[in-house]
Order: C-alpha cells, then sequence, then structure tokens
C-alpha cells in the first residue's frame, strides 16, 4: 500500500516504484502491468492517480500502451524514443474500452537473472528475502577472515601476490589443502586434479565450455538450478529434463533419454547434478541410485558434472558421485560464497586426469589466473580449522531457522512437496506462484516462483524459500494475504 507523504504524491511514489523495479529488471521486458483498477486497490489509491503514474512511466519511455490491451514493460535495450502523443492517445482508449481492467498480466517477471539482480542489490525495504539463493550476511560475518588476510599479505606476500600473475591453476597451498579436504569425504584428487575458478559458477561453466558444443545435449535435474538452466540455453545446448525425486533422478527417463539418442548426434554428452542438498527440493542422492547413475554413465558414454555447492550445510557421510567412481566420468564442483565469503568468488573442480589439461585451456581462455592472495588466505582458514568450526555454527543457527521457517509456512496453509532439509523449502501453496511473486513485490518481497525451476517454464503453485529468510511472521501474514487474494475467483 502507499501512503501520503509530503515529499512526494501518490502519483510519483507509484510511478517510482514500478521505474525502479523496470530499471532493476524484476520487471522483464514485455510484462503486462496491472490493469488501473487492480494496481489501484492493490495500493488503496484512486484509478485518476494510477493512470498518472502510467503516463509518467510513458513518458519516460519505460513502459508502452497497446490499444485494448494494457501497458507493457519496453526493451530497455531498445532506446528508440517513444512518440509521446501517441503513447498518450493509446492509453486513453485503453482505459476508455475498459478491456484494461480485466486483463491479467502476462509473461512472468521473476527470471533467473532477476533473482541475480535481487541477491546483489540488497534487502528490500530491510526485508529478509524469501527468494534468495545466499544466507544473510550477518550468518556469515566473521573476524577471522580478515585475520587471513593480513597474515597472508605479510612481508613479501602482497607484493608477490600483486606483481605476478599466480599459477593458472590455482594457488599451490590451497589446492594441496583443498585435496586433503576431499580425501576426508572419501574423494581422491591429487592438487594436480585441481583448478581454483571465480566461484562454483565459473567452474561449472567451464566444464560446459570444455566438454560440449553448441547444439549438444544435456541432461538436466527438474526441478532444478534456474540459472544452470539459463546459463546452458545461452551458450546453445539443448536440455533434456530428468525428474528429481527423495533417492536422486528418475534413472528410467534417463535411460529412455540415453536408448532413444544411441549413436546419434543428439546422444547426451553431460549430466548436471547436486547429489546433495539438492536446489530446490533438498533432496540427497541414495547409494543405490547412484550406483546405477554411474552404470548409465559408462553405458551410454556421458560425464557427470557434480555440484556440490552446499557441502557446507550438509553431513560429511552424504553419498556423492565422485566419492564412488574416483573422478572417471565425474566432474567434482564446489565452492565457498554460501558459507564464507562471497564477494571473495573463489570456486575449485576436481577432474579426472584426462580433462586437467582442456579444463585449464578454457579457464586461461576466460579469467587467466585467480586472485592468489585471496586463495592463500582461503588455504589458512581452512587449514587452520576455522571454516570447520564457522560451518558448525551456521548449520546449528540453520537447524533453528528451518524448524521456525517450517512451523509458519504450515501455519500458513502451506504443504512442503519435499521433506524440509538444508536452505531450501520446496512448498506448495496452492495457487500460481507467478501471479504470486508479482502481488508480493507490492509489499517487498521478492519470491523464486516454481516456474523458474522448470528447464521449460510452466505454471506452478509451488516456490521455493530460503529457510534462513522466511522466519519473520510479517512475511507470512503478506503471503497468506496475496494467495488468498488469487484463491478467491478460484474458489468462487
Amino acid at each position: 500500500m502507499l501512503h501520503p507523504a509530503p515529499a512526494k504524491t501518490l502519483t510519483h511514489q507509484l510511478a517510482d516504484r514500478f521505474a525502479e523495479r523496470i530499471r532493476d529488471r524484476l520487471l522483464a521486458p514485455g510484462t503486462r502491468l496491472p490493469s488501473v483498477r487492480q494496481c489501484a486497490a492493490q495500493q488503496g489509491v484512486s484509478p485518476s492517480t494510477v493512470v498518472a503514474a502510467y503516463d509518467q512511466l510513458l513518458a519516460h519511455g519505460l513502459v508502452e500502451a497497446r490499444r485494448n490491451r494494457g501497458f507493457f514493460v519496453r526493451d530497455l535495450a531498445q532506446n528508440a524514443a517513444p512518440a509521446l502523443a501517441a503513447s498518450a492517445r493509446t492509453a486513453t482508449d485503453s482505459i476508455a474500452t475498459g478491456d484494461i481492467a480485466e486483463a491479467r498480466r502476462q509473461s512472468a517477471p521473476i527470471s533467473a537473472a532477476t533473482l541475480m539482480r535481487g541477491m546483489f542489490s540488497g534487502d528490500r525495504d530491510g526485508k529478509p528475502q524469501p527468494g534468495m539463493g545466499v544466507l544473510p550476511p550477518d550468518w556469515l560475518d566473521n573476524d577471522f577472515m580478515a585475520s587471513a588476510l593480513r597474515r597472508a599479505s605479510a612481508g613479501a606476500g602482497l607484493r608477490d601476490a600483486t606483481v605476478r600473475y599466480g599459477d593458472p591453476q590455482g594457488d599451490a597451498e590451497l589446492r594441496r589443502v583443498l585435496s586433503a579436504r576431499l580425501a576426508r569425504q572419501g574423494i581422491e584428487a591429487a592438487p594436480s586434479q585441481i583448478v581454483t575458478t571465480v566461484g562454483a559458477t565459473q567452474a561449472l561453466d567451464i566444464v560446459s565450455r570444455t566438454l560440449l558444443k553448441p547444439g549438444d545435449t544435456v541432461m538436466v535435474e527438474e526441478p532444478g538450478w534456474s540459472v544452470e538452466f539459463a546459463r546452458l540455453a545461452a551458450l546453445g545446448m539443448r536440455m533434456l529434463p530428468v525428474p528429481r525425486g527423495p533417492q536422486g533422478p528418475d534413472l528410467d527417463v534417463m535411460a529412455r533419454h540415453c536408448e532413444a539418442r544411441a549413436g546419434t548426434r543428439d546422444a547426451p554428452r553431460l549430466f548436471v547434478s547436486v547429489s546433495v542438498l539438492h536446489n530446490p527440493t533438498g533432496y540427497c542422492l541414495g547409494p543405490a541410485s547412484a550406483h546405477r547413475l554411474l552404470q548409465l554413465a559408462q553405458q551410454h558414454d556421458f560425464h557427470i558434472v557434480e555440484d556440490d555447492t552446499y557441502h557446507h550445510l550438509a553431513a560429511e557421510h552424504a553419498t556423492r558421485l565422485a566419492q564412488l567412481d574416483g573422478l572417471a566420468r565425474t566432474v567434482y564442483v564446489s565452492g565457498f560464497a554460501k558459507i564464507l565469503a562471497p564477494a571473495w568468488r573463489v570456486g575449485f573442480l576436481a577432474a579426472p586426469p584426462a580433462l586437467v589439461e582442456p579444463l585449464l585451456d578454457t579457464k586461461l581462455l576466460a579469467t587467466l589466473t585467480t586472485p592468489t592472495l585471496l586463495e592463500r588466505a582461503l588455504a589458512q582458514v581452512i587449514d587452520q580449522g576455522q571454516l570447520r568450526r564457522h560451518a558448525e555454527r551456521v548449520r546449528t543457527r540453520l537447524d533453528t531457522a528451518r524448524s521456525r521457517s517450517v512451523k509458519l509456512a504450515l501455519q500458513h496453509g502451506c504443504t512442503f512437496a519435499a521433506e524440509p532439509a538444508g536452505l531450501f523449502g520446496w512448498v506448495d501453496t496452492g495457487v500460481d506462484t507467478d501471479q504470486l511473486a508479482l502481488r508480493l513485490l507490492d509489499d517487498g518481497y521478492l519470491l523464486a516462483p516454481g516456474a523458474l525451476f522448470h528447464a521449460t517454464r510452466q505454471p506452478s503453485t509451488l516456490m521455493r524459500i530460503n529457510f534462513a529468510c522466511t522466519q519473520d511472521v510479517a512475511f507470512w501474514r503478506a503471503f497468506a494475504r496475496s494467495r488468498d487474494e488469487l484463491a478467491a475467483p478460484i474458489r468462487a
């Protein structure tokens, strides 16, 4: 709801709110704005205030009016100046028909890129954001990272890490420490098999660019990580969804994908998997499924990239493919952004020996090297046990947050489509979460609607919540109000 303020009229407040969302791409090009009547009811203002605000957006070239259809977000990449008089006439005609009052919003606004932008924009009005994929900054705050950085910079350390490029494969000490850490998980990877990267996201990108070419077929888990779908699509890959269940991917579906395309150009080349604390369901891979999956990979000659981004939030004994196949067909990927230092952007991959040089070549073409000083500081934090103790504290805090968030979700009429675990909950709301996400933007909350987690977008009543960011009863009250408003026409 908007409220009168001496510094700004309601019209300016409403226009500014939409303008900010459009510029931040929270409302994507082609998105239909709420009808005048809808918007007036949602914001508690008169229709004339909404018309005036939309006229301001028209004047600034942020939206366009389509006769008898309503107002739509313009593509800001196309900077053609609008003919203001024509736009105004079209707007007047649209409003006069009354058709816009009945029109529903089109084009889902919450995309993978939107979530990423939201992650970097900070809290909206100081509110925790339920759709975010990261822990709140205060959960990650610590003193030992700064101390490690000072030690790494001491003496000639700063100069040595500044005046020359580092080892393209990554700091030798960090790779040694990572090798020892992986061994404790049962994953045998020599330092020579490890390549550091600019976060786990770049590691995934390096694997894709090395093993695939545009038009190749990749099997992906569904539901799955929306950013990975967007990244693979941008690289020109063809995705084959494989349903993800509590024990792992649906191996019968995977086998049919492989058998139907065996011996052809369309045979799958790669399978992308989050084995442990899968995003968004929280599922963990079972041993029997892992063994059969590796057999399929051997039989049909495809590689697996295992994304273990949530390693620090999971039990050490969880089943991992890289552990079972000894990095024969699996490339293991992980990082530290989810637990320690997002801005440091330190990730890594561990690969079969034959793939290390090709993967390193791809890294060199993308970034040359990675920041030596940060890698040396991180090596100290791991080697001295500070990361382990920090992760234990975070897991304890997350357990408490999860318990509270689950209780609030159930109290407000939600059900869980998967047993709550890890950082995320996979929640059934009973209404279209694309539409729900649009409404909750008005209350300052960014959701992760279920449609995002499908390789081919489709309507969904599910949403992913971040347990660390959904402990506030104010969010759940806003959620229930918007959910009930959407459900009312259905019940009628």
